[in-house]
C-alpha cells in the first residue's frame, strides 16, 4: 500500500470534469465580482415595496435569479477544495466565495422579512399571481413564528460564513493536521491515513492489520479529541443560540423543524432500531465471530466480510456494466444519467493526499450533479457509487422539473432514493449467481454495508447526538470527556456483551462530518426504511412502481416527506415499515445461516 499521491500526479481521466461550471479558478473568481455587482442594488431596489403584488413578484424572479446565480459559484469552490484540501488556491478560492455568498445572504435576509409583515390574505395573492412560487410561500409561512426582527435577520445572516467555520476547521485538523504515519505489520511498513483505514484496513481480512491499524488510527485520533471536541461545542452553541433565540423549545425542534418532520417520528426511528434491530445485528456478529474463528469478537472485527475470498475486485470501467445491468429497471432516462456520469467524468474516482473522505454527490441546480467517491477496486464500492449515483438520479429530476425553490426534499427522505439503488445492485447480483458462496457474500454484503452503514453506524450516531442536545438544552459542558462517555454508552447498548468494546472505540464520533449538519444521521436509516419498502414494491409489481418512484424522484421538495413517502406507496405515519424493514434484516440474517449451513455440508 504506497503513500497517497499528491492532486497533480494522479490520473487526470479519472477525475472530475468541473468545466461544466468554469474552466479555471479565475472564472469562477470573474463570476463572483460579476455576481456582487448584481446584488448591489437589490435591496436598495426592492426594500419597503414588497406590499405591491407586482414589486414582490418581481423581487422574488430577481433572488430566484441570483440563486441560479450562486449555485456554480458555490459548487465549484466547495468541489475544488473537496478534492485537496492542501490546494492553497482552492482555499483561497474557497474564502472569497464564501465572503461573497455570506453577503447574498444577508444583503437578501429583507426578502423574507418583509414579506412575512404582509398578512396570510397577501401572500395568497402573491400565490395566485404566480403558482410557482407557492411552495416557496408555504415555507414562509411555516418560519413566520420563529423569524425574528428583519434586523436581527440580516445580522445572523451576515454570519452565516462564521457560523460555518466549526465545519471548515474540523476538516482542517481531519484532513491537514492529523498525520497517522505508518504502522508495522510482519515487517512491512504501511501507511495509515484517513483514506487507508476507511478504505480498507478496517475491514482488512487479515487480523493483525486490521487490529493494528485500528489501535494506531485511534491512538492518534486521541491526540486531536480536545480540539475537536472544542470544535464541535462551537457548533452546539450557536444551533443553541439559533434555538433560543427563535422560540424553538429545544435544539432538536428547532432542526427539525427545518426537516418537516415530527418529534415522534424522529424518536421512533432511534428508538425502534436500538430496541429491535440490535438483536438481529447481535446474531450477524456472531456469525462473524465463528466463521473467522474468533474468540471474541471485538469492535474493530465489525466491518471484516463474513467471506472476503468471495469478494471480486473490480476496476472503474468494469463497474459501470454492473451498475447499467442492476438499475436498468430504473428505465431508459435514469441510465442516461449513469452513462453520462461516467463518460463526461462526474465523478471523481482517485484517491490521493488532502482528498475529502467518504463519498458524496453535489448536485448544483442549471448543473449536472458531481460525485466525489475513493475508488479502492473492491467490489464494496459498486454499492456506493450506486448510492450516490441515487442521489444524482434523485436531484438530475428534480431539477429539471422543478424551480430552484422546489428541488430539495427534506432531508429525511433525502438517502431513500441513494439506498434503493444499493438494493437494486443486490437484486441483480443474487439473480445472476447460482454460486452460494458468492450469493452469501452478496447477503452479508447488503447487511455490513447498507443495513450496517445506514441503520447502524449513522444510527448510533443518531442515538449518541440525541444525548448530546439534551445535554446541550440543559446547558451541560460538552468536552472530549463527555463525548467519549456518551459515544460509549450508546456503542455498549447496542452491541451487549456479543461484541468487546475495545477502549478507543469511544472516539469514533471524530470521524464523522454529519454532525455540522443538522440532524442528518438518523435520516440514513429513515430513507432505507422507504427503500426498502419501495424495493419490495419493485421486485413484486415491476414497471408500475418504477413508474410511481421516478414521479417520487421528478416531486423534489414539492412535498414533505410524508407525502413522498405516500406517493412511493409507504405510509411512514405508522411504525409498520420500519418493523417491516427490521423484519426483512432478520430474514437476510436468516438466509445467511442457512448458506453457510449448506457451504459447510
Amino acid at each position: 500500500m504506497a503513500q497517497l499521491p499528491l492532486r497533480k500526479d494522479v490520473d487526470v481521466n479519472l477525475t472530475w470534469d468541473l468545466s461544466s461550471l468554469f474552466d479555471s479558478d479565475q472564472d469562477c473568481e470573474n463570476a463572483i465580482v460579476k455576481f456582487l455587482e448584481q446584488l448591489s442594488d437589490f435591496e436598495s431596489s426592492y426594500s419597503g415595496k414588497l406590499g405591491d403584488v407586482n414589486i414582490a413578484i418581481e423581487a422574488i424572479d430577481h433572488y430566484r435569479a441570483l440563486s441560479e446565480n450562486a449555485v456554480p459559484i458555490g459548487t465549484y469552490a466547495s468541489l475544488r477544495i473537496s478534492s485537496d484540501q492542501t490546494d492553497e488556491d482552492a482555499q483561497r478560492l474557497q474564502g472569497k466565495v464564501s465572503n461573497g455568498l455570506s453577503r447574498f445572504r444577508s444583503e437578501s435576509s429583507f426578502l423574507d422579512s418583509e414579506l412575512l409583515q404582509q398578512d396570510e390574505k397577501y401572500i395568497e395573492k402573491l400565490k395566485e399571481a404566480k403558482p410557482e412560487y407557492a411552495n416557496f410561500l408555504d415555507d414562509l409561512l411555516k418560519n413566520k413564528p420563529y423569524t425574528l426582527d428583519a434586523k436581527v435577520e440580516k445580522t445572523l445572516a451576515s454570519f452565516s460564513n462564521v457560523f460555518g467555520g466549526p465545519y471548515g476547521l474540523y476538516q482542517k485538523t481531519k484532513l491537514l493536521d492529523i498525520d497517522f504515519g505508518t504502522i508495522k505489520v510482519n515487517d512491512k511498513e504501511i501507511p495509515l491515513s484517513y483514506l487507508a483505514f476507511e478504505g480498507g484496513l478496517e475491514s482488512h481480512p487479515d487480523l493483525d492489520t486490521r487490529r493494528t491499524a485500528f489501535r494506531a488510527f485511534y491512538d492518534k485520533l486521541a491526540e486531536y479529541q480536545h480540539t475537536t471536541a472544542g470544535t464541535y461545542d462551537i457548533h452546539l452553541k450557536q444551533e443553541k443560540t439559533q434555538a433560543d433565540l427563535r422560540g424553538h423549545s429545544s435544539v432538536i425542534d428547532y432542526l427539525l423543524h427545518r426537516q418537516d418532520v415530527s418529534e415522534d417520528l424522529y424518536n421512533r426511528q432511534i428508538d425502534m432500531i436500538m430496541s429491535d434491530l440490535a438483536p438481529h445485528m447481535r446474531r450477524y456478529a456472531n456469525l462473524l465471530k465463528k466463521e473467522h474463528n474468533l474468540d471474541e469478537l471485538k469492535y474493530e472485527d465489525l466491518k471484516i466480510s463474513l467471506d472476503p475470498e468471495s469478494e471480486p475486485e473490480i476496476s472503474v470501467e468494469d463497474s459501470k456494466q454492473y451498475i447499467k445491468e442492476a438499475l436498468s429497471i430504473l428505465g431508459p432516462e435514469y441510465l442516461e444519467i449513469v452513462n453520462r456520469a461516467y463518460d463526461e467524468r462526474w465523478i471523481d474516482f482517485v484517491q490521493n493526499k488532502g482528498k475529502s473522505t467518504g463519498a458524496f454527490c453535489s448536485s448544483p441546480y442549471g448543473a449536472h450533479p458531481y460525485i466525489l467517491i475513493s475508488w479502492s477496486s473492491l467490489m464494496e464500492e459498486v454499492f456506493v457509487l450506486a448510492h450516490e449515483l441515487g442521489h444524482a438520479g434523485h436531484f438530475y429530476n428534480a431539477n429539471a422539473e422543478q424551480n430552484i425553490f422546489d428541488t430539495r426534499s427534506s432531508m429525511y427522505f433525502v438517502e431513500a432514493p441513494s439506498t434503493i439503488n444499493e438494493l437494486l445492485v443486490a437484486n441483480h447480483l443474487l439473480k445472476n449467481s447460482d454460486d452460494p458462496k458468492f450469493k452469501r457474500w452478496v447477503i452479508s454484503s447488503v447487511i455490513s454495508r447498507t443495513y450496517y452503514h445506514n441503520c447502524v453506524t449513522h444510527l448510533l450516531e443518531a442515538a449518541y447526538q440525541r444525548e448530546v442536545y439534551k445535554l446541550v438544552d440543559k446547558h451541560e459542558t460538552i468536552n472530549a470527556n463527555v463525548l467519549n462517555k456518551l459515544k460509549r454508552q450508546v456503542i455498549e447498548e447496542f452491541w451487549g456483551d456479543d461484541v468487546t468494546i475495545t477502549e478507543g472505540a469511544e472516539l469514533t464520533w471524530m470521524r464523522q462530518p454529519h454532525y455540522y449538519m443538522g440532524l442528518y444521521p438518523y435520516t440514513y436509516s429513515a430513507g432505507l426504511t422507504i427503500a426498502t419498502a419501495m424495493n419490495k414494491r419493485i421486485l413484486e409489481e415491476g414497471q408500475p412502481a418504477v413508474d410511481d418512484w421516478i414521479k417520487v424522484l421528478k416531486a423534489g421538495g414539492t412535498k414533505s416527506p410524508v407525502e413522498l413517502a405516500k406517493m412511493a406507496g409507504v405510509d411512514i405515519t405508522t411504525d409498520q415499515p420500519l418493523k417491516d424493514t427490521i423484519a426483512y434484516v432478520g430474514s437476510l440474517v436468516d438466509q445467511l445461516e442457512e448458506l453457510t449451513k449448506e457451504i459447510e455440508k
